[in-house]
C-alpha cells in the first residue's frame, strides 16, 4: 500500500512477473504508475547478450492496470526489440521517492531523459547533467535508490575509471544489461 497524498486513499497496489533473458522481474504499480520493479539477483550470465529469451508476464496478467501493461510492453522490447522502444510510452511512475522535489529525483529524470539506449555516463558526468558537478557521490546514493531500475537506466552509469562499479541488480545484471544494450546498439546502427 502506497498513500500518493496525506488524506488520499490507499493505491491498489497490483504486482505481475515478467520472465526475461535475465530471469524473473517482479514489477508493482497501482492505476496512477509504477511503484517498483525487482530484478532477480543473477550469479550466472545468460549465454550470451542475445535477446533469445521470450519476454512473457507469467503472473499477475488478470486486470493489470495501463502502466504495468506499459511496463511489461516497454521491458518486452528493451530485451526483445529495441528499436520499437522509442515509440512506446515511459509508464507513468507513483513512488514517493520520484513525487518529492529533490537531487535524488532530480539526477532520476535526468538520467532517464538524457542518457540514451547503448551509452554509458560516469556518476561525475551524471552530476553535471543534473546540476551539481561536485554531487557525485549523492549521483551513487540516487542510483541505489532507484525504484524502477533497467527503465531509469542507472545500469547505464559507470565509474570515471570505466569499471562498471555497483548495481542493484548485482555486478553480473549490469554488465550483461551493458553489453545486450551494446550488441543491439550496434544492430540498429
Amino acid at each position: 500500500q502506497v498513500n500518493s497524498k496525506p488524506g488520499e486513499s490507499p493505491c491498489k497496489e497490483k504486482r505481475v512477473v515478467l520472465l526475461s533473458p535475465v530471469g524473473r522481474i517482479e514489477i508493482s504499480g497501482c492505476e496512477t504508475g509504477l511503484h517498483e520493479i525487482k530484478l532477480p539477483k543473477m550469479t550466472v550470465l545468460p549465454s550470451g547478450a542475445e535477446a533469445s529469451a521470450a519476454c512473457e508476464v507469467c503472473e499477475g496478467a488478470e486486470e493489470m492496470p495501463e502502466p504495468l501493461e506499459q511496463c511489461t510492453a516497454w521491458l518486452r522490447a528493451y530485451f526483445c526489440e529495441p528499436a520499437t522502444m522509442a515509440s512506446l510510452p515511459v509508464p507513468a511512475f507513483h513512488h514517493p521517492l520520484l513525487q518529492q522535489d529533490s537531487f535524488t529525483r532530480q539526477v532520476l529524470w535526468t538520467l532517464l531523459n538524457d542518457v540514451k539506449f547503448g551509452e554509458a555516463v560516469s556518476y561525475k558526468q551524471l552530476a553535471d547533467l543534473a546540476g551539481n558537478s561536485r554531487a557525485a557521490r549523492a549521483v551513487g546514493g540516487a542510483m541505489r535508490s532507484n525504484p524502477i531500475p533497467i527503465i531509469i537506466p542507472c545500469h547505464r552509469v559507470i565509474r570515471s575509471s570505466g569499471e562498471t562499479g555497483n548495481y542493484g541488480g548485482g555486478h553480473l545484471m549490469k554488465e550483461w544489461l551493458l553489453s545486450h544494450e551494446k550488441l543491439q546498439k550496434e544492430k540498429l546502427a
